[in-house]
């Protein structure tokens, strides 16, 4: 098969090379057990706190905060599971364009522990209602139940942005805890987590070009939980479990080297996604977007004209080679929940396209030509 074109880098993003480099001599030369008082479990600890230093520097936090795990879903999972157990949460708070992370977890709650949900107000974007959250703080705190606020800092699918300041300042008045699914934004957004106001956030290595496998947990000093996982020590007693230390230091060096070319790399991402913006409108009659004008960089939704060409039309694509969504890569074959929740005209078919530093303008002309070929 010939170079295939991706923009589904929402979903996952390729492996840097660079990233790969630091990550070599932890699969190889320095493979003890982090967990062992050797020399070779020595060098693979130090190798393994250097990188949660790094990333705790990043995010404008200490090193007792953060705390690697498998990915966005086991930290999202943590979280929620910390504030119900550990935290008296009796109410949670969330969005109906979450992940499933974090809506199935909250679901599972409200079905086995009794905990009561209720869904924010969105605009008509798609972006969270911040009076309707603060009505909602209002009447649940009132009622004398504490509550757990979770929403993601920015939509996976839509691309839609969160106040995390803003949210954290209501948290704050109303004595709520706040969880934040930040899996879209930790890597290509500078961060201070201090600042925030956020008690928990989930980031995952694989969306900025780290390795698949290894994520993040923040976990603010003003609380205490327990850990979700039981057995050794790992994490200061927090995770047990061997380290993946190949993986959490490619996860820092990702971070790192996200937040060094932030400024050029995140306006050079910006720069393709409004370029396929006006070459898609150009192309397409009827074309709409579901991403708000102030949203995500990496991340455009488009909704096409339904027709009878467009009901093959992302596997038209991906016999041409093209990599595409029409959502989340965990809802394959699903309507998207995000979409229905939007109330958009349902005589249209939507595409995900996400982008990342490696993608160029020519690939955009590529794809905008062949949509345009299958639609005519």
């Amino acid at each position: 098969m010939s170079r295939i074109i991706y923009f589904d880098n929402a979903a996952t993003t390729p492996l840097a090379n660079e990233v790969l480099e630091v990550m070599l001599p932890f699969m190889k030369e320095n493979f003890g057990n982090p967990s062992s008082s050797y020399s070779a479990g020595r060098t693979a600890r130090l190798g393994l706190e250097v990188a949660r230093k790094k990333v705790a520097h990043l995010l404008g936090v200490t090193p007792t905060t953060i705390f690697f795990t498998s990915g966005g879903t086991e930290s999202n999972n943590t979280a929620i599971a910390a504030a119900v157990r550990d935290l008296g949460c009796t109410h949670i708070i969330t969005s109906p364009i979450e992940h499933h992370a974090v809506l199935h977890t909250v679901e599972h709650y409200s079905r086995h522990n009794n905990i009561s949900f209720t869904l924010v107000a969105l605009t008509e974007s798609g972006e969270i209602d911040y009076e309707n959250l603060e009505q909602q703080l209002q009447l649940h705190t009132h009622a004398g139940k504490k509550v757990l606020v979770s929403l993601m800092h920015a939509n996976n699918e839509i691309g839609t942005l969160l106040d995390m300041q803003r949210v954290g300042k209501l948290c704050q008045q109303h004595n709520a805890i706040f969880h934040s699914d930040c899996v879209q934004t930790v890597g290509h957004y500078p961060l201070n987590l201090s600042e925030a106001g956020v008690h928990f956030i989930s980031g995952a290595g694989h969306k900025f070009h780290g390795p698949k496998g290894v994520g993040l947990l923040y976990v603010s000093n003003e609380v205490k939980i327990q850990p979700l996982l039981y057995g050794g020590g790992q994490e200061r007693n927090m995770r047990a479990g061997t380290e993946n230390t190949y993986g959490i230091v490619g996860f820092a060096r990702a971070l790192e080297m996200a937040m060094e070319a932030y400024e050029k790399e995140s306006q050079y991402i910006d720069q393709l996604k409004q370029y396929m913006k006006s070459e898609l409108t150009a192309a397409i009659p009827g074309v709409g977007f579901n991403s708000p004008d102030h949203s995500l960089y990496t991340v455009l939704s488009v909704r096409i004209p339904q027709s009878p060409k467009t009901e093959s039309l992302l596997l038209e694509l991906d016999m041409a080679g093209i990599c595409v969504s029409s959502g989340s890569a965990c809802s394959t074959g699903e309507a998207s929940h995000v979409i229905r929740a939007l109330r958009k005209n349902n005589n249209s078919t939507t595409i995900r396209f996400s982008f990342s530093k490696f993608n160029t303008q020519s690939e955009i002309d590529v794809v905008v030509a062949k949509l345009k070929e299958l639609l005519s």
